[in-house]
């Protein structure tokens, strides 16, 4: 990808969310293979190969669900490539696309990609709204792959309901509750709220330790919960001149220059060392950030989390499944991601990977309903993010979010916890974003 963002890093990196089994929670596939598909495997046994595009970590093939799909039809045969990170999968993704050759019978999209894929590549993708059942999916999902004509060119895998994780412990050294429900209580509807939390944890925090992570998991955060952040229902971009974006960046400077964040920049081995050594109590924490504290925790961290519900619901996080035109079986492969992404199939990916389902009728699942998390103990994690997710707002996605996005926390407000003032900060990161707009 151009530039990276926090959705972007996020797929790669997360460790495996420990009760829910093993594994990751965004997309997985590499880009590396270019040889597209082909009508057998190759193998002399005359099966019908269809072959996957990802990135990160999917789960499908973690979680048994290629196997199970291969024995309901014997005649196919499932094979995935996968590339770490999206960064390097998307460029690659877009220029198979352009040139029409080296693509899978399968491609995932990120959310953060997800607008270009449907203003520029929708007429090399299959409608899928005649394989996937819309009903299924959340209707904000389903629209955003969805183009101005009603051609569905992508169906969704999981989404990022936002919550807040927390450290029990140190809320309670800072003199502050630390039942789940009376923490939530503490900020219910307002950022604000959440801030001046931060400012009462100050007054009594343990020694050497901040009550937020980051200044771009707090920015995320709250934009991703603004129905406009960087463009408008008419595709201009807004982003400098929309108010929610500027207060949220300001509260997030704020946070930074009273001290209530670290200074760290989020994915990056200096931040995993700050969760590894608990020096933060809380961050923002969508559904696949379980997986990521797992991964670079303390074994004796286990048990001292928990998670509330977030001041306003957002999203974060999230992809899809496209089926290229070009392919040799795509009317196999169009079936196939539609039964990967079925409420049946998303509510075994979340009780193995953790990946939350784009599909409400998964929520009523035991998958779901009785997921736990060896992190945050016997925290009802999986109602806990569907009721966040009921509430999400439907966002304007543009083709650029994750440009802008980037430079509002990398090239923005990390540069607050540095020394720099609030104003340079926002100049520094408005000038980098609309010259990377511009390329």
């Amino acid at each position: 990808m151009r530039a990276r963002t926090r959705t972007a890093r996020q797929a790669v990196v997360l460790a495996a969310v420990a009760s829910l089994g093993a594994g990751l929670l965004a997309g997985c596939a590499d880009d590396g293979d270019s040889g597209g598909s082909s009508s057998s495997d190759g193998g002399g046994s005359g099966k019908t190969k269809i072959t996957l595009g990802l990135f990160g970590t999917a789960g499908f093939e973690e979680s048994g669900l290629y196997k199970e799909y291969e024995k309901l039809h014997p005649d196919i045969d499932i094979q995935q490539t996968v590339v770490e990170r999206n960064e390097n999968y998307y460029p690659a993704l877009i220029n198979h696309l352009t040139t029409g050759s080296g693509l899978q019978d399968i491609q995932m999209v990120e959310v953060g990609n997800i607008a270009e894929i449907v203003e520029t590549q929708s007429d090399k993708l299959l409608d899928l709204s005649k394989y996937g059942n819309k009903s299924d999916y959340l209707d904000w999902k389903w629209q955003q792959a969805t183009t101005p004509e009603g051609q569905t060119i992508a169906v969704g895998t999981d989404i990022g309901p936002m919550a807040i994780c927390y450290r029990k412990d140190l809320f309670e050294q800072a003199g502050l509750p630390t039942d789940r429900d009376e923490v939530g209580k503490l900020w219910t509807g307002s950022w604000d709220k959440f801030v001046d939390v931060g400012k009462q944890y100050k007054a009594k925090a343990p020694k050497d330790t901040t009550f937020l992570d980051s200044p771009g998991g707090l920015l995320q955060a709250i934009l991703s919960g603004e129905k406009d952040r960087f463009y408008n229902a008419s595709g201009d971009v807004i982003y400098k001149t929309n108010p929610a974006v500027k207060s949220a960046f300001d509260l997030t400077a704020q946070a930074a220059e009273d001290g209530l964040i670290g200074n760290q920049t989020q994915f990056q081995p200096a931040w995993d060392t700050t969760i590894a050594n608990s020096k933060f109590a809380a961050m923002s924490c969508p559904p696949w950030m379980l997986g990521y504290i797992k991964g670079k925790s303390q074994p004796d961290a286990a048990g001292k989390w928990d998670i509330a519900q977030a001041p306003k619901s957002g999203n974060w996080g999230g992809s899809f499944l496209s089926v290229p035109k070009s392919g040799k079986n795509a009317e196999e492969a169009a079936k196939l991601a539609a039964w990967l992404t079925a409420p049946e199939q998303q509510a075994k990916l979340f009780g193995v990977q953790g990946s939350f389902p784009s599909t409400p009728a998964a929520y009523d699942s035991a998958e779901v309903k009785d997921a736990k998390n060896d992190m945050t103990g016997d925290a009802p994690i999986g109602t806990i993010f569907a009721e966040a997710a009921k509430n999400i707002p439907v966002q304007t996605i543009g083709p650029k979010d994750q440009i802008i996005q980037q430079g509002l926390t990398d090239n923005g407000v990390i540069l607050v916890t540095q020394g720099k003032s609030a104003e340079e900060a926002w100049n520094t990161a408005t000038k980098t974003i609309d010259n990377n707009l511009e390329k």
